[in-house]
């Protein structure tokens, strides 16, 4: 197979998560563990950083990353899902996968997998260390997919274990309180490693602290340790500054990440650095500066808070959970513009009752669809949606809908897309941008 034909291969022959929803999740990490054994258990022969949370993982990841590579180590960096390109899932040092090591990956162990029969997310996973450990990282930020305990990241034994957050998300198959929740993102915690949480929530410390001191495990609440706060917020960064407990100064923080809730996620940044300095990285202050300014650059992060075109502005964010649209919103609320436009689009499993009560009834609508079966079509969420005093109209691809709006924005008015990663992955296609 060439590279077109191995993508096929996966998308089309390998149940997927974001395609065929909860039955493509698999309860145990038996194929992973197979996988993994049938390739030498690459995952045992680089070192690596394991995050999960219910939002800001992806963020966090990327920051770290840019911050190993700053500091002059080869970094591996698996995250998901991608948007624009299947090798985003895969990076080293910034740069994405070969699509020849995609190919001969798939055309290597094609009996392999048929064989297992493993999912989309299992076959990537194994992939990525595989490659990690073929081209001799230095360390890798590997991204939970979906949970922890049960994600098939969760072969690794990382250096540092890292929890950003809980909320509600998946809870049909994560569970439907904050406590089941956390213990299934508390999975990843690994005897003896120590556990960066990166918010303290009193719903769910308490699992934190059972699982860790059962694992003995050195548990750190990172909200606890550093106090962020913006100071300004200019054309091409925000500046934060994090003041360490116990320190009477701070220091500032110029990130390219433009949203308001990067000063959520920092804490557990800075945290895992110094955890890191204390297993001997060579991590300088400086290096930490000069990795956040330059995130999206370097490690081709897209849709978080991410501005797509001005006059009228356009931005984009994946955010797509309830605690994800709090975030959204208070951002929207502090972008200057006149009018707003919304243009939306969600997955089936979305509890559309508290997401829906959220939004602001003095936007304009536009609903869209991407062509999966996971999503909730158009018409279906606008009726939601007039139940709730939300007015709009039904558009049956994203590129329509953006277009719609587009045409109805004037110059000083603001174009939001969101509500899901799928949505966010149509819109960039169709602004013409590039992995």
């Amino acid at each position: 197979m060439n590279y077109e034909e191995a993508v096929d291969y996966l998308y089309a022959r390998l149940p997927m998560f974001t395609r065929d929803g909860v039955s493509a999740f698999k309860k145990d990490l038996t194929n992973t563990w197979q996988l993994c054994e049938a390739l030498n258990n690459p995952q045992e022969r680089f070192r690596s950083l394991h995050i999960a949370g219910t939002n800001g993982k992806g963020s966090t990841s990327h920051m770290l990353a840019a911050i190993l590579q700053a500091a002059g180590y080869r970094t591996g960096l698996y995250t998901s899902p991608h948007l624009l390109d299947f090798r985003e899932r895969i990076r080293i040092d910034g740069a994405l996968v070969s699509k020849q090591s995609v190919t001969d990956f798939i055309n290597q162990h094609r009996p392999l997998i048929e064989s297992i029969q493993p999912s989309f997310f299992e076959v990537t996973v194994a992939m990525a260390f595989d490659y990690f450990a073929r081209e001799k990282v230095d360390i890798a930020v590997i991204e939970t997919g979906l949970g922890g305990r049960l994600d098939s990241t969760n072969v690794i034994n990382p250096l540092l274990s890292i929890i950003t957050n809980i909320g509600y998300d998946h809870t049909n198959m994560l569970g439907n309180t904050l406590q089941e929740i956390a213990g299934e993102k508390a999975g990843i915690i690994k005897s003896g490693v120590p556990v960066v949480v990166g918010e303290w929530q009193p719903e769910v410390s308490g699992t934190f602290e059972r699982i860790a001191s059962e694992k003995k495990s050195p548990l750190v609440y990172a909200s606890l340790e550093w106090r962020v706060r913006p100071t300004q917020n200019g054309q091409a960064y925000q500046y934060l500054e994090a003041i360490h407990r116990g320190e009477p100064n701070g220091s500032c923080y110029a990130l390219d990440l433009k949203g308001r809730y990067q000063a959520k996620n920092l804490p557990a940044v800075l945290m895992a650095v110094e955890i890191l300095r204390s297993k001997g990285f060579s991590i300088e202050e400086v290096q930490v500066k000069q990795a956040l300014k330059q995130v999206q650059r370097v490690t081709g992060l897209m849709g978080r808070w991410q501005t797509l075109a001005s006059a009228p502005l356009i931005i984009c964010d994946t955010g797509h959970n309830v605690d994800g649209w709090h975030e959204v919103l208070a951002n929207i609320a502090v972008t200057p513009h006149s009018r707003l436009h919304m243009v939306l689009g969600v997955m089936r499993d979305k509890d559309l009752d508290k997401m829906l009560p959220l939004l602001p009834e003095d936007a304009r609508y536009y609903f869209c669809e991407v062509a999966m079966p996971r999503a909730l079509p158009a018409a279906e969420l606008l009726a939601a949606a007039a139940m709730h005093g939300l007015d709009g109209e039904a558009r049956s691809s994203v590129a329509d809908a953006l277009q719609a709006a587009q045409q109805h924005a004037a110059e000083d008015d603001l174009i939001f897309i969101g509500g899901s990663t799928f949505i966010v992955a149509d819109a960039l296609l169709a602004l013409g941008f590039k992995s």
